[in-house]
């Protein structure tokens, strides 16, 4: 178990309506903490980064990683060399998405360098 590919910290937003805390995502830069300690986004994708690091430093020639929407979403781009969108494009539930090591290297260089200077990109990603 890698605790740094758990879901975002929401907060005070935890147990509540997901529509709720994402009106205040949707609204708020990616460095700002929410409220109740939430975990901003920029923070979030440096953990993401590590966990991705943490992964690439195992042996196996093959490795499972299960993770929550945010966390597979912002990979999946940063895999594909983008930065996180405010509004996150919808992650289908139970459905396995391979990367190699190389795109999982540029998904933790992506997502670090976005962390120090995190702008979101336009769209939904």
């Amino acid at each position: 178990m890698i605790p740094a590919l758990d879901e975002i910290g929401f907060g005070s937003f935890e147990g509540g309506l997901l529509a709720d805390y994402r009106t205040w995502a949707w609204t708020n830069e990616a460095d700002v903490v929410g409220p109740g300690g939430a975990e901003s986004r920029a923070l979030a994708a440096k953990r993401f980064a590590g966990a991705l690091d943490t992964l690439l430093a195992r042996t196996e020639d093959t490795v499972l990683a299960i993770s929550h929407a945010l966390p597979v979403r912002y990979v999946l781009d940063a895999a594909d060399g983008r930065f996180p969108s405010a509004q996150i494009g919808r992650v289908p539930h139970a459905t396995p998405f391979a990367l190699d090591a190389d795109a999982v290297e540029r998904a933790a260089q992506t997502l670090r360098a976005w962390a120090k200077a995190p702008r979101f990109s336009q769209g939904t990603g």
